[in-house]
Order: C-alpha cells, then structure tokens, then sequence
C-alpha cells in the first residue's frame, strides 16, 4: 500500500524547494565538508590535500593540494566536490581563485576541473590541460564554462595539480547563464518510486542456510526469471519497483511454494508477475533486427508450466523500448552503463539475501549484456549452479570477496577483476612486498627488475636468476593455487599477474630457492612496505626518458608509454630519411594517438575494427557494426619499415592501437601474446561495495575476427629469454632491429 500510495504522489517534485540549500561548501568555510580529498576512484595518487588557514585568498580558509614527497606511485591530484543539477539554464561557469607553487616542467600544472554527468554517463568536461597554470603564480581567478545540457545529472567540481609543488584553491562558485547558482531557476526532475523504497536499507532479513539441491535448483531458476524481468518489464524498466528489494519481498513465498511443488512454484512466479501490472502494447518488439552477431538463449523458458511460460512470453512480445531505469548505454560508445545499482556500501558482510543478490545481480549483466557471454568456457547457466552454495556459504566478509572474484574469474576478461581499494582484499594479498620483479619466461618464474633501487640489489636476486620455491614452497604449487582468483582473458596475462603477487604476503622475512646458471642457493631476503616501492614497471617493458629517439642514424625508436600527440610531425620529420621506424607497444599509451599517429603509416583510409553492440530494446542481443578507418589520402605517409612491439602487457587501448598501425603497408606486429581485453569497460558495483567491470563492447577485425582472449597476434613470435634477461638484453628489440636493416 505505502508503495502504491508513493507512486501516485512522487513521480515528480519541484525542486526549487531546495534553492536556499544550493550555498554548497565551495569556498571552504566549513572546513572540507562535501569534499573529496582523494580522489582515488579517479585514479588520484601521490597528493595530499588538507585544509590550509594560512594563505588564504579570502575568508578563513583555502584548500591545499601537494606532492606527496613519500610516494612512489604518483599520478595527479585531485579534489571534488558532487552537487545535483537541479537547476535550469543553458551554461554553467565554475570559477575559483588559483594560487601555484609549482617545479619548472612542461609535466606540472594546477587548475580548477568541472564535469557535467547524465546519468548514462559524461556530457562535458573540462580541467584546463590546455591552458594550464604553471610555476610560482600568485593568486588568480580562472574559470570553466561548459554548455549546460537538459539530461545533466550531476555537477563534479575540484582542482587538479600535476608534478612537484603544490597549490591553493579558495572561493569557487558556479554560475548558470553568467549568475550566481542561487538565482538559476529550479528544474522540474523525475523521482522514481524505486528509488523511495528504502525498506531493506538495513538488511534482507533472510536465512538462506542448509538449502538442498533442489532448492538450489530454484533458486537458479528464480535468478533466471528475476533477471529476465529486470530487464524486459516495462514497469520495472520505468522505475516503478527497487528490484532488489521485490526479491527479498517475493522470496519468502517462493521458497515456500518450491518446497510444495513445482506446480507451486510456478503459479507462485506467475502471479508475481501479474502483479506488476499491464503490459503496454509493443509495435516494434516483433521487429528482427539486421546484422545480428549472437543472441541471448531463451529456452530455458521453455522448463516451466504452460501458464508460466505464457506470461513470461508477454513480457518479451511487450517488452520496455528505449531508456530504462536499470540499463543504458553510453552516449557515442554503446558499452552498458548499469544505472541505479546499489553497491551497500554500510554492509562489509552482505546477509544471505544480500550476497544472493550480488550473484543474481552479477549474472544477469553478464547473460544479457557481456559482448564475449558466447566466448565462456564453460555453460553460464553451469557457473550460476555452481556457484549458488558457494556465495550462500560464505562465512565472512573475506569468504565473500574470494567467491565474487572466483565467479569474476569465469568470464575470461582482464577488465574482470575486484577493483578499488577493499582493506580486506589488501591484507589477504599481504602488505609486503619483496622488491624483486619476476616474470614467468620460458616456463621459469625469472628475476627480471627491482622495485626499489637499493632493497632490490640488496637482496642478492640478480635479473636472470630462476627462483624455484619461495618460502619452501614450489612454486608449481603457487601458482596451481592462485590460478582461480587470478581473472584474465588468457593464460600468458593470467601469469602476467600472478607472478605479481608471488612475492607479496604478511611477513617481512622470506627465503627463496634459487638457481643461478648450474648453481642452486636457498637466500633470505627481506620483504618491504608495498608504500615503499614503485611499481610502474610493471605496466611498460621499458620506461625511456623521451617518446622517440634514434636508436641509430638509420632508425627511429617511439615509445607509446609517454608519447605526446603535439610531438608527431616533429617526430615524424626527425624520423623522415630513416630505413625504419619500431613503435614500441609493451606498455599503455599515454594519449590516444589511433589516427593521429596511424594517419602517418598508411598511403590511404584502411578498415581495422569493427564493434559489436548490445541492446536494451532486445537484451542479450549483439549486433555487428560496420568496419572503422584509419588514415586519409596521404602520398607522404612513411616509406621505411615499421615494426610494433607487442607483450601481455598490451592491453585495451594498447591493442586497438595495435589494430589501427598494422594496417600499414610497410608494418610488422612482432612479440608475443597481448592481454586479450580491448573495448571500453562498462563498471559493475555489487553489495558490500565491491567493484568490478568488463568490457563492454566487441572488438574485431573487419573480417571478424575476434581480439578478445585471442589478444593481438603477432605477426611473428618473439619471446624473452632466461639468458637474454640475465645478459640484459631487449630480444624482442634487438629482432626489430634486424628486420628494419634485413633488405
């Protein structure tokens, strides 16, 4: 009843009512209230931010950020600061005073950002990187104005710094249409009722313990029907119910009714169903659309009772069209955007229900819209069987996070992981680190780097050395235990990762066997602070000072780790007489530079990709779209030999790129396997505020074939060797050099 009743009353509000709260904390007199500080979600690392009463531009107090002289791991700061966009108006200024006290570098800055969200994702955005603040500066008004769209949802305000220093930050305001916020007109927004369900915010109140199997069987079903409805139902696709909630509501009457029959059962779901209300009729549901790649299996609605299958066909034949409550897509992508998904953070041990939930959850996204669901090893519908008992069994919060990355694990992705930083997953990884880096070469589990300049050394492990036990234990062993919580698209990525966290545990004194050559040793080593250490290394083979250089007269050498788009008719001027050109790819681009950089490589506009895109007019429904270019009409394109260096490091953007260049005439991909995870990742939040993602649209050649778990292959393998890491050599490099000069 009290649901009906908000229904009726709350679709709509008029939210001027809350104009005299729009005096938001932008200028810091209330300390940081709202404020983020950290920015960790964005990718913010190495910065500190407090609150600074000192050099004020105004008032009491203004906001510091600073390079953090402690860290190792350092990418920009940043803070922010989330307010509604309840407001009208067609232009929307952010405005602050600046004050900088920077290192001299053309990698430094400091500004103020501003981003504009629709809910299905960002509309505009800006953060002054083409007109940065740098040095010593003293305090300055700078402004952002950006085109205020009708579907905006939130306003993200903050500073941004870059390099060593730090700056100050006093006294933003936003302004809508050149006037203060306060004065802009209110905006009518949309309420969904489900989002005033509030009635299991504290917990489902379910036992779900000692469940036989064929509850179980259920239950499997039950998700099956849950998630099919989510996602098709047009009541539940206009927000009309917290689905969440309506299946700790229905639960109770369907475990009941299961243990009576499946007849039972059945009518139970059917009247369920009935009770969401009447099915609109659908013009275009009966329409089959053109290019379809694969689509979701719908037998499974074929199990149950006549009348049951009835309704569940009525939902389908008068399924939601367009926007929905639960699922959009990205603007100009097409990857899913999962809307109005709780993640519970208040509950570090989801109950039964909720840890139900989170399984329930996770599997419909991935039945109805993981682009790569027909690219699973194994039948989904066998991982949902499995894994029922598995998330119902979860004694603790840690049990959770361990089944939830081992279900993540079964659908091959380097995206899929648990991402964020969970405590909990931190401390059962270990918060030591022996400052070694290994990689698995040729079968051998190799010394290959140190993670500090002076622990590494000292710990006697040399580059080259095979380390065959850590701590007694064979690291066959290791590595057979820790394959399951390692997600990966495939198995060379899978090792990527895994030799990773080989060395990393809770204690700070380890031994490891060794053999150097024909010589074996047992070595203590000691452990340090994971704090203490710079793991970048890790994500480029190589980490040289400048984008380019010459690796002799006749050869040029580009390295995408920090390549600058600004730099390339520069580079490609520099490179102009040369026999040859390798473009090194073991690593992440550091900007887009697809065509800016590919336009250079090919005489002529080549296809090298094609996507394939879901659908939540028809979910689980995938179709093909047609091939992308790269270059133009160029006569001056590059004449010599190209050479692209690929590794399972390559990963995403760094394959597409990969793509794009081997369109080139004169192009040759050598190295080994890449990650095997390319597209544009779509973020999966699932109680307990746990995080993960997958990629969210396919990627294929023009012919079809697919990169996803296949990764990019080379057009020639070349792989490091256990002699070449100890000698120091770059094979892979020093093959690319033979190809150039080979006539």
């Amino acid at each position: 009843m009290m649901r009906a009743l908000t229904t009726l009353c709350c679709c709509f509000f008029i939210v001027g009512l809350l104009a005299q709260d729009r005096n938001y904390n932008l200028d810091f007199e209330d300390g940081t209230a709202g404020w983020d500080l950290e920015f960790r979600w964005g990718g913010a690392s190495g910065y500190l931010a407090a609150l600074d009463s000192v050099s004020v531009q105004a008032g009491r107090y203004c906001l510091r950020i600073q390079s953090d002289p402690e860290s190792t791991s350092r990418t920009f700061g940043a803070v922010e600061f989330v307010l509604p966009a309840d407001f009208g108006g067609d232009s929307l200024e952010l405005r602050g005073w600046l004050r900088t006290e920077l290192e001299d570098g053309e990698e430094t800055m400091g500004g103020l950002w501003l981003r504009i969200d629709a809910e299905t994702g960002m509309l505009a955005f800006d953060n002054m990187a083409d007109r940065p603040v740098q040095g010593h500066t003293p305090w300055q008004e700078v402004s952002i104005k950006l085109p205020l769209d009708e579907d905006a949802h939130t306003i993200h305000v903050g500073g941004i710094m870059l390099g060593e220093g730090q700056i100050y930050l006093d006294d933003l305001r936003l302004f809508v249409d050149d006037k203060p916020l306060a004065e802009a007109p209110p905006r009518t927004l949309k309420v969904f009722p489900a989002s005033l369900d509030s009635a299991f915010a504290g917990g489902s109140d379910l036992e779900l313990q000692g469940l036989h199997d064929g509850q179980l069987g259920d239950l499997a079903f039950l998700a099956r029907v849950w998630g099919f409805l989510k996602y098709h139902h047009p009541a539940i696709a206009a927000g009309e119910y917290q689905w969440d909630y309506e299946l700790f509501r229905h639960l109770p009457d369907f475990l009941t009714a299961s243990r009576q029959s499946a007849a039972a059962r059945d009518a139970m779901l059917v009247a369920w169903i009935e009770s969401l209300g009447e099915l609109p009729p659908c013009a275009s549901c009966g329409d089959e659309p053109e290019a379809i790649y694969f689509q979701a299996d719908q037998s499974w609605m074929d199990v149950g009772s006549p009348a049951l299958q009835r309704a569940l066909q009525r939902v389908f034949n008068h399924r939601s069209q367009g926007k929905q409550y639960y699922i959009g897509m990205a603007p100009g992508i097409g990857n899913p955007l999962f809307l109005h998904e709780e993640a519970y953070p208040d509950m570090a041990f989801p109950d039964d229900g909720f840890r139900l939930l989170a399984l329930f959850r996770y599997w419909n996204m991935i039945e109805y819209f993981f682009p790569y669901k027909y690219y699973i090893e194994r039948e989904w519908s066998e991982v949902l069987t499995e894994f029922l008992p598995r998330f119902l069994e979860a004694g603790d919060a840690l049990a959770y996070r361990l089944a939830a990355l081992q279900l993540i694990e079964n659908v091959h992705d380097t995206h899929a992981n648990l991402w964020g930083r969970d405590s909990l997953m931190r401390t059962w990884k270990g918060e030591w680190q022996v400052p070694v880096q290994v990689k698995w070469i040729e079968e051998k589990l190799v010394v290959t780097g140190y993670y500090e300049s002076e622990a590494g050394p000292a710990t006697g492990l040399m580059p080259g050395d095979v380390i065959t036990a850590i701590n007694g234990r064979p690291v066959e062993e290791m590595i057979a235990e820790a394959l399951p919580f390692y997600p990966a698209s495939n198995l060379p990525t899978k090792m990527r990762d895994i030799c990773k966290g080989l060395l990393r545990g809770a204690e700070e004194d380890w031994t490891v066997d060794v053999l150097r050559g024909n010589d074996r040793a047992r070595r203590s080593v000691q452990a340090l602070p994971l704090e203490a250490q710079d793991f970048s290394m890790d994500w480029a083979y190589v980490q040289p000072d400048s984008c380019y250089a010459k690796l002799a007269d006749d050869v040029g050498y580009i390295n995408l780790g920090n390549i600058e788009t600004a730099l390339l008719p520069n580079i490609f001027e520099a490179f102009a007489d040369t026999r040859g050109i390798v473009i090194d790819i073991r690593n992440y681009p550091n900007e887009f530079v697809v065509f800016s950089l590919g336009q250079y490589l090919t005489p002529s506009a080549q296809a090298f990709v094609r996507f394939s895109f879901g659908s939540f007019d028809r979910p689980g429904l995938f179709m093909l779209g047609e091939p992308l270019e790269v270059g133009t009409e160029n006569p001056d394109y590059y004449r010599g030999k190209v050479v692209v260096l690929i590794n399972e490091i390559t990963q995403s953007q760094a394959e597409y790129t990969t793509m794009a260049f081997r369109t080139g005439p004169h192009v040759t991909v050598i190295g080994s396997t890449t990650a095997g995870a390319d597209g544009n990742v779509s973020r999966i939040v699932l109680p307990g505020d746990l995080s993960t993602m997958i990629s969210g649209i396919g990627v294929y050649y023009p012919d079809g074939t697919p990169t996803q778990r296949v990764g990019i292959v080379p057009d020639e393998t070349v792989r490091p060797t256990v002699a070449g890491v100890r000698a120091g050599r770059d094979e892979v490099l020093e093959r690319a050099l033979e190809i150039i000069r080979n006539e």
